[in-house]
């Protein structure tokens, strides 16, 4: 009874609660292949995630209707988190909603991509002779790959069939290997300026890579993402002490035009979910 009255006593709550589990059933059912039926450009699983998606957005910025009851204040502020918490669960699910929104986005982040390789083309100069070798050597095959990605982004966009996704799954997974071991490549530099001038250069090239990994992961096949993975011989794990967070959710923030809340969650849901699909 009183789990019942409680309900009555507290809707938000419960309400919350309620939707953070049709979140999490909808992302299980997905992982499973279990789409009951299809919905527009998407499924049922992925419409009814993405509506409890959207009202646990809603209730995640509902303020307290009293400044004076701390109580009330300090419990709405951990009901939004849970619900922000929620919110960012779905979010490699919600990528594959729609094949065109995916791929335009895809594209989206292609100046972003030739932003970030012209700047490390340039930062050499800024290096000593034997860490500009390095670096050099480390980021020598950045400028074909990027050239590649962005024009396979464009043909998916174009024409998003199974034969040109397999051809931007290669990309993408080769181009992510490529700044993997610039990464560790970047280790071996010891003058710590040099080194973290390479460090900003290749993390800003890494940060779009993998946003673009995760897109396309999320418009491929269980098949294909474990292809993918198996092919990356240098894990996420591995070159996890030298990515830069902070770099990746200014640029996030900045590209979606979010808050730096929001995008550090991003980040971090979009590493945990690329490592916990083998990458």
């Amino acid at each position: 009874m009183n789990s019942i009255s409680n309900v009555w006593k507290h809707p938000k709550t419960s309400a919350v609660g309620l939707l953070i589990a049709v979140v999490t059933i909808a992302s299980t059912l997905s992982r499973q292949g279990i789409t009951l039926g299809a919905a527009g450009n998407g499924t049922i699983v992925t419409l009814v995630s993405g509506l409890a998606t959207a009202l646990l957005g809603l209730l995640a910025r509902d303020p307290a209707s009293s400044t004076n009851d701390t109580n009330s204040a300090n419990s709405t502020v951990k009901l939004g988190a849970w619900a922000l918490i929620a919110l960012l669960l779905p979010l490699p699910l919600m990528g594959g909603c729609s094949t065109k929104n995916v791929a335009q986005d895809i594209v989206n982040w292609t100046p972003a991509l030739q932003s970030a390789v012209a700047t490390v083309d340039s930062t050499a100069v800024l290096l000593a002779p034997a860490d500009a070798a390095i670096f050099v050597a480390a980021t020598t095959g950045f400028d074909a790959a990027s050239d590649i990605l962005v024009a396979q982004a464009k043909a998916y966009l174009a024409n998003p069939t199974a034969g040109v996704l397999a051809q931007l799954q290669t990309a993408v997974a080769v181009f992510q290997q490529q700044v993997n071991a610039s990464l560790l490549s970047a280790a071996k530099i010891a003058n710590p300026d040099s080194q973290q001038h390479v460090l900003n250069a290749i993390n800003a090239v890494g940060t779009v890579v993998i946003a673009m990994l995760a897109l396309v992961s999320s418009v491929s096949s269980k098949a294909a993402v474990a292809r993918m993975a198996a092919q990356s011989t240098t894990k996420l794990a591995a070159v996890r002490p030298y990515l830069d967070e902070g770099k990746a959710t200014a640029m996030v923030a900045s590209h979606y035009g979010e808050s730096v809340r929001l995008a550090r969650f991003e980040v971090v849901q979009t590493e945990i979910s690329l490592a916990q699909a083998g990458f």
